[in-house]
């Protein structure tokens, strides 16, 4: 009988269950932090005042930014102001309603959103400015 000593080389594969879960874990990381870099991409040239003070920390407004672009609520464009604060207010436990307009927008778009978001229930209502040094 003969025996046969065949030397076998190295088998080689690559595990791809891995490498697909470091994949997915990084889409949902930046599924998660999408919005909040969305959110904080509108950029306001604010106007400035003396008696400027800042929000606390467990005050969370709805913010309304007004740019010549147009209304932006919490970060996100809307075409209908009305509708998406009525959303909001609804959902919102303070009531709290921040107005952040660039100082070159005229006056009637600040009022509009004031207006809106006093006709709907919120309770503070706020212009946002820049502290003057």
């Amino acid at each position: 009988m003969k025996i046969h000593n065949i030397k076998k080389g190295a088998i080689a594969e690559i595990n791809m269950i891995p490498l697909i879960d470091v994949a997915l874990i990084i889409l949902i990381i930046f599924m998660v932090i999408t919005p909040f870099l969305v959110q904080s991409q509108i950029q306001v040239n604010l106007p400035k005042a003396k008696t400027a003070s800042s929000l606390t920390d467990k005050e969370q407004p709805i913010k309304i930014t007004i740019d010549s672009s147009g209304y932006y609520v919490n970060g996100r464009k809307t075409n209908d102001l009305k509708k998406e604060l009525i959303l909001r207010l609804g959902r919102s436990n303070t009531k709290t309603v921040l107005i952040e307009a660039e100082k070159n927008i005229s006056i009637e778009k600040a009022v509009t959103a004031l207006d809106q978001a006093k006709q709907l229930g919120a309770g503070k209502i706020g212009i946002a400015v820049m502290p003057e040094k």
